[in-house]
């Protein structure tokens, strides 16, 4: 058994996931470690990278999910996964060279947890968005996160993985399916790890998402969002997606009809990097999210009265 298996779900980021790719190689673990990449449904060159990464290194193995679906991509990979650590990065990262050792050393070093007695951990490290691979900074204090579960970086044991059944499959939409993961393996007495040394890059370039897909995703993340609360309805649950009575009323009044319609004009006419177009566009994107949510939850509620 390897002591590592890396999987990254893609989906048309050909680009992206080339340089993703090339810095695997780079990994100082070499030997330690394995690649999977599932090909999420792409159109463009994705397999043509997948081919040839596979090709160069014998490590890298790629697979096919045709639905667009990330918890389908994941269980696949997870399903022929080799490593007893498996690692979750996105396409459209950079992991430096002490990527894969940081996240193994960090497992190796955990002691039993106080109140459960378990050894095992997730490891999440800080997620460090750049605009480009050329400016590349070291993590500081602002990339801490509280997040349990982030597939962006996270590594739990393979074990525990299989054990809570992977990922839900039912969140078919955008968000949320990697913390119910979060959610399970905690149930099950895992607790986290910060490394800082475990840090990623996670490439976004200035305006690559249009504001139309931002708030096409805030949708769908909205949906995910109301089904999450509906299978784990705990507080902690409803305060993460926003599905508690004063957000729904402070939006109301943020995201008044009247209101939005300003909102919409500046994010058209001032520039995305001014302080009041940035602000425009997050108020239009939470907006449609808080809309989406409240719309599931309501279609929810009327389906099982």
């Amino acid at each position: 058994m390897m002591d590592a298996t890396v999987i990254i779900a893609t989906r048309d980021r050909a680009g992206y996931l080339r340089d993703c790719l090339t810095c695997l190689e780079r990994q100082t673990a070499a030997g330690r470690f394995d690649v999977i990449v599932v090909d999420n449904g792409s159109a463009d060159a994705t397999p043509d990278v997948i081919a040839a990464a596979a090709a160069s290194t014998a490590s890298v193995r790629g697979l096919a999910v045709a639905e667009a679906n990330r918890g389908k991509a994941r269980n696949a990979g997870l399903a022929a996964a080799r490593g007893r650590v498996i690692i979750f990065c996105d396409d459209d990262t950079l992991p430096p060279a002490r990527f894969v050792e940081a996240h193994l050393a960090a497992h190796a070093s955990t002691a039993p947890d106080r109140a459960t007695n378990v050894t095992e951990r997730v490891v999440t490290g800080p997620i460090i968005n750049v605009p480009d691979a050329h400016a590349l900074p070291e993590p500081g204090p602002h990339n801490f996160s509280r997040a349990f579960f982030c597939t962006c970086n996270v590594s739990a044991p393979k074990r525990a993985l299989d054990q809570i059944g992977g990922f839900d499959e039912r969140y078919d939409l955008y968000g949320w399916e990697d913390t119910d993961v979060g959610v399970r393996l905690r149930e099950i007495g895992l607790r986290r790890t910060f490394a800082w040394d475990a840090y990623i890059y996670h490439v976004k370039p200035p305006e690559a998402l249009s504001l139309e897909r931002a708030l096409a995703l805030a949708r769908e993340k909205g949906t995910m969002a109301a089904r999450f609360v509906r299978k784990s309805p705990t507080l902690a649950v409803k305060l993460a997606t926003g599905a508690y009575a004063a957000n729904f009323l402070r939006a109301a009044v943020v995201h008044a009809r009247p209101i939005r319609s300003l909102y919409a004009r500046w994010a058209r006419e001032r520039p995305p990097q001014s302080r009041l177009g940035r602000f425009a566009r997050e108020t239009l994107v939470d907006a449609a999210y808080i809309d989406s949510l409240r719309t599931a939850l309501r279609s929810a509620d009327a389906r099982t009265r």
